[in-house]
């Protein structure tokens, strides 16, 4: 029995809201196992779709990927889209054709063996401006590219900080009305910003993360892994700027007491 084609109502669209698709026929494999794939890229970015495909272990993965490669290639040739504004609007599979074989069984009986086909089509679209806005944001709080693993080195982390200034600036400017952009970021009492390399200032052995609002001292199980955008001299400086142990090690922290 065929199975249901998901979000087929999205390919009825206005002249005016132009979208631009790609199919690849008679691939080998079920329409019922594709389908399994293709709802998981469904409503999401380009990027991050590929990055979906990419690891998933299911062997339709790798067709679908070259499908939606194909999509975007046409959307940015063809109709002169940015494939960093594109989004995955509509995907299904069609039953292609079966392929009747025979095994021989005992008795002189044979068993069909069904070896399916299907199309997959994917339909690619810019998205909104108001979901652009969305993924901009998301894009400034979380870099992407490599993540921490990437800011462990130096030159990156210096790069990484000068942007946390930047975003900070902008915020304040916003906010007020107009702040003179020569000046920095105000650092609690007994803390101070890494060096320029990345690097742990004289005097300051304490880790601090601005995103999590913890510190990790040194010889804890979190501290090498930690990259510190803020240093403090004293376990006091760090809870009187808002920071936290971990919850482990305050539970542990506390037990002693």
């Amino acid at each position: 029995m065929t199975g249901p084609k998901l979000n087929e109502g999205a390919l009825l669209l206005d002249d005016d809201r132009p979208s631009t698709k790609a199919t690849a026929k008679y691939l080998r494999g079920s329409a019922s196992k594709a389908r399994v794939v293709l709802d998981l890229i469904r409503g999401l970015d380009v990027r991050r779709a590929d990055e979906v495909l990419q690891f998933t272990t299911r062997d339709v993965a790798k067709d679908v990927r070259k499908v939606l490669a194909s999509a975007v290639a046409n959307a940015v040739h063809n109709d002169e889209q940015d494939a960093e504004e594109l989004f995955v609007l509509a995907c299904f599979a069609d039953e292609g054709p079966t392929l009747r074989r025979f095994r021989p069984r005992a008795r002189g009986r044979a068993t069909r063996i069904r070896k399916r086909t299907c199309h997959i089509t994917i339909v690619v679209d810019r998205m909104s401006e108001e979901q652009l806005r969305i993924k901009s944001i998301k894009e400034a709080a979380h870099p992407q590219a490599g993540g921490r693993a990437r800011r462990v080195a130096g030159s990156t982390a210096a790069a990484a900080r000068r942007a946390r200034v930047e975003r900070s600036r902008r915020a304040r400017a916003a906010g007020d009305g107009g702040v003179d952009e020569s000046t920095e970021v105000e650092l609690p009492t007994g803390a101070a910003a890494p060096l320029e390399d990345g690097s742990q200032p004289e005097g300051y052995p304490i880790k601090g993360n601005a995103g999590s609002k913890l510190y990790h001292v040194p010889g804890s199980s979190h501290y090498n892994r930690t990259v510190a955008e803020v240093w403090f001299a004293s376990e006091e400086d760090a809870e009187n700027a808002g920071f936290q142990l971990p919850p482990s090690q305050r539970k542990a922290k506390e037990e002693e007491k």
